[in-house]
């Protein structure tokens, strides 16, 4: 897991190495002026102002504590690694059938392949999975998501473009009850600049999905694009807002210099990061580790 990783976050690291390393490095005392520069560095690597405030505070007062020599970097390390620890992998383990997932975000941020990628992820364990094309008003959605579904060897319910949202949501859990599915993965549209359609559409289908299936959905992940960088937090609120986000996947990491935002995802959001996307292909999707991911970012 190190190893993949630690390739996916190739360029990220070598701009956040570099960077921080351009603080810290020679000098013999981390004073003011590096502890200055090491924060101007954070947030020139994608991190944020808040978020990069709160690791030079921590990183102050642990050096402030400190008896001997130390290695500044060696504990940035860690507290990026305590201030990731909340973030999980692991999905909600739920005692029912189907396991329900919401999947949301905004047009181009690479929902459609995450949610093949996670159908790919639970056919590899055996489970039957089930696709509902609930992004109804997007031209070409449900196409897209019937071939990449088709990849990943799931079904799809599907209706016309521009219908119901939540019928669709009906009728693939009603597809589901009767087929003894074990996994429903439900997409959804994405559309910030009606934002108050987005949250009504959206707690529409939450209360069609907990009709039909006790609980459900069990999980609703958010899918952020690693490249939009800070922009990907203010996508994070107004989903938080609009629906009881319970986790986060983050997509593009491989190919950006912005993987610090993951680190104010989790600090200012308090919101999980459960998956990255490591890849272009259908398996390239890896349950988050913090630890490794800390370390991945800093060697």
């Amino acid at each position: 897991m190190f190893s993949r990783f630690r390739e996916t976050l190739e360029r990220t690291r070598a701009s956040f190495v570099e960077k921080i390393s351009a603080a810290l490095t020679g000098r013999p005392v981390i004073d003011e002026s590096a502890l200055s520069e090491l924060e101007e560095a954070l947030i020139a690597a994608d991190v944020g102002p808040a978020t990069s405030v709160k690791l030079v505070e921590e990183l102050r007062k642990r050096l402030s504590e400190a008896r001997g020599p130390v290695e500044p970097a060696g504990i940035l390390q860690s507290i990026v690694a305590d201030m990731l620890k909340g973030a999980s992998g692991q999905l909600v383990k739920a005692d029912v059938t189907p396991l329900c997932i919401m999947v949301v975000g905004v047009n181009g941020v690479g929902k459609t392949t995450t949610i093949a990628k996670l159908a790919r992820m639970f056919r590899a364990g055996g489970k039957q999975v089930l696709v509902a094309a609930a992004d109804t008003f997007r031209a070409a959605a449900i196409e897209q998501l019937e071939i990449w579904a088709a990849r990943a060897e799931a079904d799809v319910v599907k209706h016309r473009e521009g219908s119901d949202p939540s019928a669709v949501v009906f009728d693939a859990l009603s597809a589901a009850k009767a087929r003894e599915t074990d996994v429903v993965i439900v997409d959804t549209a994405g559309r910030l600049h009606t934002k108050v359609n987005l949250m009504n559409e959206l707690r529409k289908m939450r209360r069609v999905m907990e009709r039909e299936v006790p609980g459900a959905p069990h999980e609703t992940l958010l899918v952020l694009d690693a490249n939009t960088g800070q922009n990907a937090l203010q996508q994070a609120r107004i989903f938080k807002e609009a629906t009881e986000v319970t986790g986060i996947v983050v997509t593009k990491l491989d190919g950006t210099a912005k993987g610090g935002i993951v680190i104010a995802i989790a600090s200012e959001l308090g919101l999980p990061v459960k998956f990255v996307a490591t890849g272009e292909g259908i398996d390239d999707i890896a349950a988050f580790d913090p630890a490794e991911f800390a370390a991945a970012l800093f060697r």
